[in-house]
């Protein structure tokens, strides 16, 4: 099995056509004894081998334990630097291992930076994104700072996370925006009426995560209560109550056209992004090397017209029950 590259952007930015989210790996899904650095590096390693090279990290996750993960993973594994594309985030404000608010502001950026590069073992972050819009700070001086900061080669190309369509005309004016990154799926269908559309006028690639619902297209998700109480979709309205028995039983579409088609759900959910246009590339998370494996064979799956118009029409607006995130979380998003 061989990845194919996709574009994102049209300033020259080349990438596996799926990515891996590395985040699970140290942050937000399960509990710390499930997460297990051996067992992470040799899923790195065996996405690099299979040539998903397109790797998604931040700061906040761990907080930092996720960037010095991919550090040690990307120096044992016999890989050149330049075979790699990382993408990394900034945007919050740390109390030791706490988030307390978003912080965009230029010195802010630097610091960060800095810190990604350090834990990182590189002297360059390939895609930068800004992680959430920070409403404190201007982002003509947000872009400003990292323009700068692609001209000391500190940073190839730029990007933003769950930006609404205002700021990413503002901040494209200011240097080109590679790539957006925000959640879309089968299940998360907010992109498609104002995003898109301009991200393909201005020429941004589009980077979904959570692309396989949070576990709900592929079957696995389970109620709220039965989640760790460090797993933040414990507060994911979608996992909640009627909600969560709702949900279970709209993704069933997605598990019957997969027994069909002698794939799994999670491949069905992830031909449909990549069949969504060649300026998209997924990046599902995982810590194991079995569903690393399964992921990845989406790139060979192929729907056909009507399939796709089936999964589109029966997991459109209003089929799922719930918001994507709890109010605070909300909030965060620029839309």
């Amino acid at each position: 099995m061989t990845i194919p590259q996709r574009a994102l952007g049209t300033q020259g930015l080349s990438v596996s056509a799926i990515g891996l989210g590395c985040m699970t790996m140290s942050h937000g899904y399960g509990t710390q004894s499930e997460r297990d650095e051996a067992t992470a590096i040799a899923t790195l390693h065996r996405a690099f081998d299979l040539g998903c090279t397109f790797l998604d990290t931040a700061e906040i996750y761990g907080p930092y334990t996720n960037e010095t993960l991919i550090g040690n993973a990307v120096r044992t594994s016999g890989r050149t630097r330049d075979q790699l594309v990382i993408a990394t985030k900034f945007g919050f404000r740390f109390e030791g291992a706490a988030v307390n608010g978003m912080d965009s502001r230029p010195s802010r950026i630097r610091e960060a930076v800095e810190g990604s590069l350090r834990r990182l073992q590189t002297d360059y972050i390939d895609l930068l994104y800004q992680h959430r819009v920070d409403p404190a700070v201007p982002i003509e001086e947000v872009i400003g700072t990292m323009h700068e900061l692609v001209h000391e080669g500190k940073v190839r190309y730029l990007g933003l996370s769950e930006a609404g369509a205002a700021t990413i005309r503002r901040a494209h004016a200011v240097h080109p925006i590679s790539a957006l990154q925000s959640e879309y799926s089968l299940w998360e269908r907010n992109l498609e009426d104002e995003i898109i559309p301009l991200l393909r006028e201005l020429g941004v690639g589009l980077v979904p995560f959570a692309p396989l619902g949070r576990g709900f297209l592929t079957g696995t998700a389970v109620p709220a209560e039965s989640l760790d109480a460090g797993d933040f979709r414990r507060g994911d309205p979608r996992f909640q109550g009627n909600n969560f028995v709702r949900n279970m039983q709209a993704a069933e579409v997605v598990h019957v056209m997969a027994r069909e088609k002698g794939v799994t759900s999670g491949q069905v959910a992830l031909a449909w992004i990549l069949q969504r246009g060649n300026d998209v590339v997924p990046i599902p998370g995982t810590k194991r090397v079995a569903y690393l494996e399964e992921n990845l064979g989406a790139a060979t799956v192929v729907l056909s017209d009507e399939e796709m118009r089936t999964l589109s029409e029966m997991l459109g607006p209003g089929r799922v029950a719930g918001l994507r995130y709890n109010a605070e979380r909300m909030a965060q998003i620029d839309r």
